[in-house]
């Protein structure tokens, strides 16, 4: 199990840029997959992006490919999502994710485990 706090959402301009940074606590951090979600009111969780715990691999939502860049950083224990074209589409509570026990990088909320607390992003017309 770990421990995930995420931080840097705020409100932005469209067309402006944020980085979110998940810290996770936790001595086998290297082997969880990590994934960010995203929830705007009235709307359910949904997957934005996630990687693998070696980088080989991330995966996007179709609506933010080209725009959204996750990484991560196995020796700082951080995961980011870096924010660029920021629509108000955009605007939701943002948690990151984390599951351990798998190769493949999921879409599913169901298979992950621990989460944070969540950050707001609004991105204001």
């Amino acid at each position: 199990q770990v421990q995930l706090v995420e931080s840097g959402g705020r409100l932005v301009q469209a067309g402006g840029s944020l980085r979110l940074s998940c810290a996770v606590s936790g001595r086998t951090f290297g082997t969880y997959i990590v994934g960010w979600f995203r929830q705007a009111p009235g709307k359910e969780r949904e997957f934005v992006a996630g990687i693998n715990w070696s980088s080989t691999a991330s995966y996007y939502l179709d609506s933010v490919k080209g725009r959204f860049t996750i990484s991560r950083d196995n020796a700082k224990n951080t995961v980011d999502l870096q924010m660029v074209s920021l629509k108000p589409e955009d605007t939701a509570v943002y948690y990151c994710a984390a599951y351990a026990g798998a190769v493949a990088v999921s879409k599913d909320k169901n298979d992950y485990r621990d989460w944070g607390q969540g950050t707001q992003v609004t991105v204001s017309s």
